[in-house]
């Protein structure tokens, strides 16, 4: 049996650390829980489609994708989506009325995660 190695790439690696500190600290399980969702193995992460999150998100809320964000569909609310890898013209479409940011960024301004939603 081989043994589980974890996430491979040190960006990741560091935003897990980040992001399990943040929990702990403020008390907050939703970055606990993203933390958790980020270290599974890269073939079940989320992939979430633009639609996906046109249909599922709030007015006023924020979305975070554990995973990637692809293109299939139109997101033409105003709001703001966090996660941990955009493709190239789903960052560009959610620009146009949104606005695409890293799960870390959202960590910063938002560290006790007031109003944001899972997706995926």
């Amino acid at each position: 049996m081989s043994k589980r190695t974890g996430p491979s790439t040190l960006e990741l690696q560091n935003l897990i650390v980040e992001l399990k500190k943040a929990g702990r600290e403020q008390k907050v399980p939703l970055w606990l829980r993203i933390a958790a969702d980020l270290e599974r193995p890269r073939r079940i992460r989320r992939e979430v489609n633009l639609y996906t999150l046109q249909e599922s998100v709030r007015e006023g809320e924020t979305a975070i994708v554990p995973g990637k964000v692809l293109s299939l569909g139109e997101f033409n609310k105003k709001n703001i989506v966090a996660a941990y890898k955009f493709s190239e013209s789903a960052e560009g479409k959610i620009n146009k009325t949104g606005k695409a940011i890293s799960i870390q960024e959202l960590l910063k301004k938002n560290p006790k995660g007031n109003k944001v939603r899972i997706i995926g």
